[in-house]
């Protein structure tokens, strides 16, 4: 079996759901190109839990974690089956790379994974599981996470670190429009990724342009830590995913995918 590849997938706000802009066809098509994928694992900064949980709910349900938005968007389900044996063994993976772990047979999947799965995989014909962020985690932190479970991919495990490559809330909700910053920040990330510069990203927030004006708090860039980690160092593909309401960038990576 071929490695399945790893993906940091930028989710934007909730909306994403509706109105899939520039990134949903091509994360459609991506999906269209997977193959031999046995289970989906999801990272999302919208589960942070004290230590880290992994999923092994048999029926995940859908969670509306959001609020304010029209009331379509609380109507949509993605309704995939769980995959205990898998998230179990992730959790054994995790475990030996010194993480605490704990077990959650409950916890349903929150708008980081079914927002963008409803695009990438909208059949919800494979089994989906979560893996919970620490609450803190660090950037170094985030990329051994990644790197512990990246022999999951082995097992056919498609690894999504999903987040935002941009991602100031404040100015969002004042409806800030200055996509010039949120370039700049989303140009240097492309660059590192691309060139396989892992050690600057770890250190994003005292190299990149703007770092911390794109990202006044860390949980939604970690993912793309976390996956690059999974990647093992492999080759990545940027997917552009423009800019949306001024200032969120939806550009996303497939790392580790052979196209040819």
């Amino acid at each position: 079996m071929t490695n399945a590849p790893s993906l940091f997938i930028s989710h934007g706000s909730p909306m994403f759901a509706l109105q899939p802009g520039m990134l949903g066809p091509k994360l459609a098509q991506l999906g269209r190109e997977l193959s031999g994928i046995t289970a989906i694992l999801v990272v999302s900064p919208h589960w942070q839990t004290q230590d880290v949980r992994v999923m092994t709910t048999p029926q995940p349900e859908t969670i509306h974690d959001f609020g304010g938005f029209p009331a379509g968007l609380y109507q949509l389900r993605y309704q995939p089956a769980g995959h205990a044996e898998l998230a179990n063994e992730a959790a054994r993976l995790l475990r030996t790379a010194g993480f605490v772990v704990h077990l959650d047979e409950k916890r349903g999947l929150d708008h980081g994974a079914w927002v963008p799965l409803r695009h990438l995989r909208p059949t919800a014909d494979i089994p989906v599981f979560q893996v919970s962020m620490p609450l803190n985690l660090t950037s170094s932190e985030a990329l051994r996470l990644g790197a512990a479970l990246a022999p999951l991919r082995a097992q056919g495990v498609l690894i999504i670190g999903s987040g935002s490559l941009t991602h100031n809330l404040y100015e969002f909700r004042q409806d800030v429009r200055d996509p010039e910053y949120a370039q700049a920040f989303a140009n240097w990330v492309r660059s590192a990724v691309e060139r396989r510069d892992v050690e600057s990203l770890v250190h994003y927030r005292e190299l990149a342009p703007q770092a911390k004006r794109a990202h006044p708090t860390e949980e939604h860039l970690l993912p793309l830590i976390i996956a690059l980690g999974a990647g093992n160092n492999t080759p990545a593909q940027w997917i552009e995913g423009g800019m949306t309401d001024g200032i969120l960038s939806m550009d996303s990576f497939v790392i580790g995918l052979d196209r040819n």
